[in-house]
């Protein structure tokens, strides 16, 4: 087989495994997902929620709105960033692309992460707590920076009732289907990425590249090729991580789980944050999340080697 024969079938596999890891993998995960949120948006509890949680997230320069793009974001950040255009001014909508593109993990990304830090419970006590101090911090910051028109909260309640099966089963087609249209297909292009990368050799230079700042986090080289992965998909940098979790300690896992979560959004939600924010907006955002993941990475090492934690 000719050089070019190898490269194509090289494509051709990897577009298989992105279609195969896609529908085998992440759609059971973010499927049960969307199943469970329509159950819970059909039962009239959302709008409660949104109330409960109005007073928080007016510190953050958001309203009781936002609850729903940010819950969704634990399903798909890529489809949550999509449901930012429902909040009333630009300033809500930058900071809830802001917060999804930094400090929620989807639900493939959590569900790795849980599996790698399972047999560490500190270690997940720590990430957890970070990641909710980040995004809290972040949002604080953003609404005190960020000049606008303060967001206004109202909302009817609807009937506490039980979620009809009819309504969540067509509310979970729904979302599966724009999963299907919108996302799947980014997977493919993803692993197509990824091979051009591998064979033309700049694959293997980025990894080279990142290998300097994971040393400064306490992590060994080897992690620097899932927080690459976890560009083209946050899960796959998570998976990427999980190869390699015999090389850490409870504390590396724990330090690499934040950075990991912090790190630059996938290929599919900087698409959609072109799309909708605009080019500035969402290179202004990655310039802004790149290095702020590593900074706080950087000093929870720090801070945890100076403590002497064992976790």
């Amino acid at each position: 087989m000719g050089g070019t024969e190898r490269a194509l079938s090289g494509g051709i596999w990897h577009s298989y495994t992105g279609v195969r890891y896609a529908i085998a993998i992440i759609l059971p995960i973010v499927g049960t997902f969307f199943l469970v949120f329509a159950a819970i948006e059909d039962s009239g509890y959302l709008p409660r929620l949104a109330l409960l949680i109005d007073r928080v997230f007016k510190k953050i320069g958001l309203n009781g709105r936002a609850v729903i793009p940010m819950v969704l974001g634990f399903g798909c950040d890529t489809m949550a960033t999509i449901v930012t255009r429902t909040l009333e001014t630009r300033r809500e909508r930058l900071i809830s692309t802001i917060l999804l593109a930094l400090a929620v993990p989807c639900s493939a990304q959590l569900g790795v992460i849980f599996a790698i830090l399972a047999g560490y419970p500190a270690a997940l006590m720590v990430w957890a707590v970070s990641v909710l101090a980040i995004f809290l911090l972040v949002g604080f910051l953003a609404a005190k920076l960020m000049p606008g028109e303060r967001p206004h909260f109202y909302m009817e309640l609807p009937p506490l009732r039980a979620p009809r099966f009819a309504n969540v089963l067509v509310k979970t087609y729904t979302r599966m289907e724009w999963y299907l249209k919108e996302v799947f297909p980014l997977f493919i292009l993803a692993s197509v990425l990824i091979w051009i990368g591998q064979i033309t050799g700049l694959f293997d230079i980025a990894v080279r590249a990142l290998q300097p700042a994971v040393r400064l986090l306490g992590l060994p080289d080897e992690t620097a090729i899932a927080f690459l992965f976890g560009f083209f998909r946050r899960d796959y940098g998570a998976a990427g991580l999980y190869d390699v979790q015999g090389l850490m300690s409870g504390v590396q896992l724990a330090v690499a789980a934040v950075t990991l979560t912090l790190f630059v959004p996938c290929v599919a939600q900087f698409s959609v944050m072109l799309k909708e924010r605009g080019w500035k907006t969402a290179v202004s955002v990655v310039a802004f999340i790149f290095p702020f993941a590593f900074l706080v990475g950087w000093i929870l090492n720090w801070l945890l080697t100076l403590l002497e934690v064992s976790l």
